[in-house]
């Protein structure tokens, strides 16, 4: 079967993952090959200053690899899409800013974003370039050390106790990235605009998302109560899979240049 015979000139509601931004060189958690992860949890960053302090040190290490990521060829085909009225709306499970830097409008940043910090006290939000420069000031050379990259865009480090945290300048509380971490919940506007998106939508087409975890799979069940197509796009399986209309197992980018001909 053909995407195209499934999608037909029905308009789309697309749900992205990171196997969207593994072309612009940040891996992910659940594709072929790739090497199993712990990510810190809610509960462990919160909990304890060792927590923090460990999170940080590798998340500032692995900050500038992050921020001089590009939007690949599939944040531009969307672009391209939502230009020629293909597309009804974007949610997406990553973190990254790829999507609006590649000029998308509107998108539904589910899980957050890493370029924002909040102040778990005074919940004031910054920017995390800003804070980036008080971590270098705080630790001069230490993002010079050297770690695997991760999916979150920290650095895979062993020693990190010597690294120094920098509290909010507002209220000095403890600075949190502005993600929804393993153990926190989607925040309850966006998971209502997500599913009105779900409830009007002609299809939906999920993108690089083994939909693992509930905070997207929700939306693939949405979409299934309501009888509109679902097309899978996603090296490997899903939990998903079971819901879809159809499945191609292949690279986004690749899939979008060929089986979905529209850019």
């Amino acid at each position: 079967m053909d995407p195209l015979d499934v999608l037909g000139d029905r308009t789309w509601l697309v749900l992205t993952g990171a196997g969207v931004s593994t072309d612009s060189g940040i891996p992910d958690y659940r594709g072929p090959g790739s090497t199993p992860r712990t990510p810190i949890t809610y509960q462990e960053f919160v909990r304890t200053v060792e927590g923090r302090q460990r999170y940080w040190a590798r998340s500032h290490v692995g900050w500038t690899r992050m921020w001089h990521a590009d939007p690949n060829a599939t944040h531009h085909a969307l672009v391209a899409l939502q230009d020629a009225g293909r597309l009804t709306g974007l949610i997406t499970q990553n973190v990254d800013g790829l999507h609006e830097q590649a000029g998308h409008r509107d998108v539904i940043d589910l899980h957050g974003r890493i370029d924002r910090v909040v102040c778990l006290g005074c919940r004031e939000i910054t920017t995390r370039a800003a804070l980036h420069e008080r971590l270098t000031a705080l630790n001069p050379g230490f993002e010079q050390r050297t770690g695997e990259l991760a999916p979150d865009g920290d650095v895979v480090l062993r020693e990190t106790d010597d690294f120094v945290v920098a509290p909010c300048r507002t209220c000095g509380g403890d600075l949190k990235p502005d993600v929804v971490f393993f153990g926190e919940n989607v925040p309850k506007e966006r998971v209502e605009r997500s599913y009105a998106l779900v409830a009007e939508a002609e299809a939906l087409v999920v993108l690089g998302s083994s939909l693992h975890v509930m905070s997207g799979l929700r939306f693939v069940k949405a979409a299934h109560q309501r009888g509109i197509p679902i097309v899978i796009v996603n090296r490997g399986t899903t939990r998903g899979d079971p819901l879809a209309t159809h499945k191609v197992d292949a690279g986004v980018a690749e899939t979008l240049a060929t089986s979905l001909r529209f850019v």
